[in-house]
C-alpha cells in the first residue's frame, strides 16, 4: 500500500479558494493513478476526480466541473487539487486515494487512502 498524507484544508469564505496537496511515500508514484474524494457529514464518501499516470484526467463530478482541477508532480510525488469559487456545500473531509488502477481509483475501491482533510466553507 501507498502511505498518503493530505493537506491544504481549512475554513475559507464563499467564492474563495484552497489547494489541497496528498504527499505519497511510494517509490513509484509516478506509475499509480490518483483521485480525489470527498464525505460530507451525514453521507457517503463520493467521487471528485481523478489523474492517471499520465496526466489524463477522469471526468469530474458535476458538482465541482469548472470549479476544481486536478494536477500531480511526479516528481515531488504529489497530486494536487485545486478548489475555486468554494460553496457551503462543498464542505467535507476530502480524501486521496492511490491505486495501479485507473479504473478502481475512479470507481472508488483503490488500495490506499490518506486519513482526510477537512474543507469548511462558510456562507
Amino acid at each position: 500500500q501507498v502511505q498518503l498524507v493530505e493537506s491544504g484544508g481549512g475554513l475559507v469564505q464563499a467564492g474563495g479558494s484552497l489547494r489541497l496537496s496528498c504527499a505519497a511515500s511510494e517509490r513509484t508514484f509516478s506509475t499509480y493513478a490518483m483521485g480525489w474524494f470527498r464525505q460530507a457529514p451525514g453521507k457517503e464518501r463520493v467521487f471528485v476526480a481523478a489523474i492517471n499516470w499520465t496526466g489524463r484526467t477522469s471526468p469530474y463530478a458535476e458538482s465541482v466541473k469548472g470549479r476544481f482541477t486536478i494536477s500531480r508532480d511526479n516528481a515531488k510525488k504529489t497530486v494536487v487539487l485545486q478548489m475555486s469559487n468554494l460553496k457551503p456545500e462543498d464542505t467535507a473531509v476530502y480524501y486521496c486515494a492511490a491505486d495501479t488502477l485507473f479504473g478502481r481509483v475512479v470507481a472508488g475501491t483503490g488500495g490506499s487512502w490518506g486519513q482526510g482533510t477537512q474543507v469548511t466553507v462558510s456562507s
